[in-house]
């Protein structure tokens, strides 16, 4: 008899709470969705704070934004890592033509990443276009840690999938430069990762050598005798 006068009373209560038995001139409540901002700020004199700099091996300077708003935590690691030089002459260890360049792991493994503790996702509704900036894990959800990879192409299967934490706001022509390859033979380099509220001085990096031109010379003298 007790219990089922406890169930009595509980499913009163629900019906007392339920918005069906809600007055007709009362309208029912809401709680207020977070907006997470789609538009990405492409003017690179505001917020210096949340630009990431790569320098690449290929001569080239990638400008990131990065997005806070899109995921915190995530930012706050690739900055710290950032700041402690972590990601300094880091190779692009997975390089799929059409697809993503991969990188942040100092092993050039793909298997490898910082001391920190892995990330709780933070996966939300940004899809994945060209030059977005995304976390790299496991199969697990909760593995992301130092990795990530920037987007060819728009990869929409990755939306909720994979925390997408920023997006390359200049020198998209410097990422399609990236040399392929699982790992490629010779990887392109992040020679210095910076931030550029730190106004770190760009590094020296020599244009990498053109190929040389083969003449009908040369051809004549590597004739064998």
């Amino acid at each position: 008899m007790v219990s089922r006068f406890i169930t009595a009373l509980a499913l009163g209560a629900a019906l007392i709470a339920s918005p069906a038995m809600a007055k007709k001139d009362e309208a029912p409540v809401v709680a207020p969705q977070k907006v997470i901002p789609y538009a990405v700020n492409t003017d690179q004199s505001v917020d210096r704070e949340n630009i990431l700099l790569l320098d690449l091996s290929n001569g080239g300077r990638v400008v990131i934004r990065l997005m806070p708003e899109w995921a915190p935590n995530h930012i706050e690691r690739i900055k710290t890592l950032v700041r402690e030089g972590f990601y300094d002459g880091v190779i692009f260890h997975r390089v799929i033509d059409g697809f993503m360049a991969q990188t942040g792991d100092p092993t050039g493994t793909g298997q490898g990443g910082s001391k920190l503790p892995d990330l709780t996702a933070e996966f939300n509704a940004i899809p994945h276009v060209r030059g977005t900036v995304s976390m790299a894990r496991t199969n697990e959800p909760n593995t992301a840690n130092s990795q990530f990879f920037i987007v060819f192409y728009p990869r929409f299967a990755l939306d909720h999938k994979y925390t997408n934490f920023g997006r390359v706001i200049a020198g998209m022509d410097n990422v399609d430069a990236i040399v392929r390859g699982e790992p490629p033979a010779n990887p392109t380099k992040i020679v210095q990762a910076s931030i550029a509220s730190d106004n770190k001085p760009a590094p020296a990096i020599a244009a990498p050598a053109a190929p040389t031109a083969i003449t009908a010379d040369m051809l004549t003298n590597s004739k064998p005798n």
